[in-house]
């Protein structure tokens, strides 16, 4: 019964470490990277896709993102995403390719980032703390129903608290990396 619901906790809280290493990824730390416009969304065919689903993005050197977009109708979509996001980049478009230069970081810009990071490090541990809220109720409800005895219950509640206590060390160590990484350009 507690296997599967620690079991649960653990895949959940994981899938949040997921989102916030993605997220981190997005928040460009003087390098261009792929994965900067990974989390960009294109209304294209009808639904949302990523960029990555549409064209092919590369970086030919540190200071730029190419995006070569393989159906040429998608272009000024790509192009309004681009603008629409928080990268503060202005495409310029050539064709069926769209380029990135990527500025040189300022100290605000820098400043931006930072917070950005934090808050999205901040968000994912008020998503473990609700996992482990979660999971602490239903070990409850197993001992209010009798299911499972008052030691057991304590002992499965001390279980929960430690994998989110290790998963926001987790997320404090990413952050951490991050903030070093933005700092050292």
């Amino acid at each position: 019964m507690f296997e599967e619901i620690k079991s649960d906790i653990k895949s959940r809280m994981d899938a949040s470490i997921q989102s916030l290493k993605s997220d981190m990824q997005g928040i460009r730390a003087g390098r261009a990277s792929p994965s900067m416009v990974d989390s960009i969304k294109v209304d294209a065919y009808g639904q949302k896709m990523g960029i990555n689903q549409i064209a092919n993005i590369t970086t030919p050197d540190p200071r730029t993102i190419n995006i070569d977009v393989w159906d040429s109708s998608n272009t000024a979509l790509v192009e309004k995403a681009l603008r629409e996001s928080d990268l503060g980049i202005n495409p310029m478009i050539e064709g069926n390719l769209i380029r990135l230069p990527l500025p040189q970081l300022t100290e605000e810009r820098r400043n931006e980032y930072l917070k950005m990071a934090s808050k999205i490090s901040e968000n994912v541990k008020v998503a473990v703390r609700n996992i482990r809220r979660d999971g602490i109720e239903r070990i409850k409800k197993l001992e209010k129903d009798k299911e499972i005895g008052q030691d057991e219950s304590k002992k499965n509640q001390d279980i929960v608290d430690s994998i989110s206590s290790d998963q926001i060390k987790i997320i404090e160590e990413i952050l951490k990396n991050k903030e070093e990484d933005l700092k050292n350009i």
